[in-house]
């Protein structure tokens, strides 16, 4: 039984052309929370593969680590899980207005890039520093389920590096930094009354009404950091109250998603969301927080990083939030690098083009061997 198990095991050829490895790693089904065998697939490749690097297994996360004693070390992470699917597995290949793509779940985010750094953790024996690869777990989920999360509390010192990439989608362009997040809940109290009788009542989600127009007018801030512009976002994205169709609601929450610059402080960030709303009967809370993180493009790390995939590659600042944030809190300077457009992320229709692949891995390559 034991060998049949072995014998059905997905396997990885990290020598594979990479469009080749990218639909393997994509058919290996891996939503949050199923990631063992992607787990067991990379990690089997790393060890067959690549006797230049210290393999290590956490949980359902894989880090290899070189140890030459170079004087700079950089840290590349890729996450291995996905959102659902959406009869978007198994992979398929397709040509489009004359562009060759791969389609699937997890094609863009971020299959793509765990399949450079697969590729590249192998080929990459004697890069001019040393190199810390991280193959992830749940980060599609909750942060606190986050595999960095854990390691973070647990083995600070596997993520001790001087500059830091994360594969995420950015079309084989560079995007700095990233925002921070906020989720506030807004409640508005009233007085429960029979929807027939409502002047003995005060309905709590009319109350909501003053928020909404504040949040309407509102004109949000555009912030230019190191020639990048971010551009923050403050939004309800759910509105609840009220139990039944004819009583008056004496309770309504708005939830609020702010999405604030990175020279912005978590602390900042929430007096600016109470200054918008000053003079409002309301009870605000914040749930999540995540700060952001600055682009860091002026480190000799970065620097080096961006004369490598040379002056033609996009260069902007990362609108969303990412795990670059939870390495900048760390002190570790990092990018979002990968293939993939973002805007594609979690959508049925999720594809790379090959052109992507193949500029992801281009630029890294030279990087590594510069």
């Amino acid at each position: 039984m034991t060998a049949m198990r072995n014998r059905m095991a997905p396997v990885l050829d990290p020598h594979a052309e990479i469009v080749d490895l990218t639909a393997a790693i994509v058919d290996i089904e891996s939503v949050s929370g199923n990631e063992r065998a992607l787990a067991d697939a990379v990690e089997t490749a790393l060890r067959a593969h690549a006797p230049h690097l210290e393999v290590l297994r956490d949980g359902d996360t894989v880090i290899a680590r070189t140890h030459r004693g170079l004087d700079r070390r950089v840290l590349l992470a890729g996450h291995l899980d996905t959102v659902p699917l959406a009869e978007n597995l198994p992979s398929r290949r397709r040509v489009r207005e004359g562009r060759e793509e791969l389609v699937g779940r997890g094609t863009c985010d971020m299959k793509g890039g765990v399949a450079v750094f697969l590729k590249l953790a192998v080929e990459a024996d004697s890069a001019p520093m040393d190199l810390t690869w991280i193959f992830y777990d749940h980060e599609e989920v909750a942060a606190a389920d986050n595999a960095l999360t854990r390691i973070a509390d647990e083995r600070p010192d596997l993520l001790d590096a001087d500059f830091a990439i994360l594969g995420e989608p950015t079309s084989a362009g560079v995007e700095g930094g990233c925002k921070g997040t906020m989720k506030l809940d807004v409640t508005a109290r009233g007085i429960a009354a029979h929807s027939a009788r409502d002047w003995v009542g005060e309905n709590a989600i009319h109350r909501l009404a003053p928020v909404l127009e504040r949040l309407a007018a509102y004109q949000p801030r555009r912030a230019v950091i190191d020639g990048l512009e971010y551009r923050e976002c403050l939004n309800a994205v759910t509105l609840s109250g009220g139990i039944a169709g004819n009583v008056i609601p004496d309770r309504a929450t708005a939830q609020l998603n702010y999405r604030f610059a990175p020279d912005t402080s978590v602390e900042q960030a929430e007096a600016h969301v109470r200054e918008v709303l000053t003079g409002l009967d309301l009870e605000i809370t914040v749930t999540d927080a995540s700060g952001g993180a600055l682009p860091g493009l002026d480190h000799d790390a970065a620097r080096a990083f961006l004369a490598a995939l040379g002056e033609g590659v996009p260069l902007a600042a990362k609108q969303g939030w990412t795990d670059v944030a939870r390495f900048w809190a760390l002190g570790i300077p990092a990018v979002n690098f990968g293939p993939g457009d973002p805007l594609l992320a979690h959508t049925d229709d999720e594809h790379v083009p090959f052109a992507d692949l193949e500029a992801a891995l281009r630029g890294l390559r030279r990087f590594l061997t510069a």
